[in-house]
C-alpha cells in the first residue's frame, strides 16, 4: 500500500469510527457537536471530516505521550472547539 493510499484508508476508518459514535449516540457529544456545526452552516461531510481529523489528533497525542486510554475529556475539548482545528493542523 503506498502511503496516499494509507492515509486515504486511516482516513476512511476515522469517519467510520465517528459515523459509529453518531449511530451509537456514544458518546453523546459527538451528535452535540455535529448539530452545532450544522447550526452554524458547516455541510455535513465537512463537519465529520473536521470531526475525523480531531479523533486522529487525540489518538496520536495519546499514542505520543504513551497514555493508557484514550482521553475522553481532552477529544470533547477538542470536537466542541470545532470549526476551530486543534493547534497541530493550524501550521498547516
Amino acid at each position: 500500500m503506498s502511503h496516499n493510499e494509507d492515509e486515504a484508508f486511516s482516513e476512511s476508518k476515522l469517519l467510520e469510527a465517528v459515523e459509529n459514535q453518531l449511530r451509537d449516540n456514544d458518546p453523546a457529544f459527538v451528535q452535540a457537536v455535529l448539530n452545532k456545526l450544522t447550526l452554524v452552516g458547516q455541510a455535513r461531510e465537512e463537519s465529520l471530516q473536521m470531526m475525523a481529523l480531531v479523533l486522529a489528533y487525540c489518538i496520536e497525542q495519546m499514542l505520543r505521550e504513551e497514555h493508557a486510554s484514550f482521553d475522553l475529556a481532552s477529544y470533547e475539548a477538542h470536537l466542541r472547539n470545532l470549526p476551530d482545528l486543534p493547534p497541530a493542523f493550524d501550521e498547516d
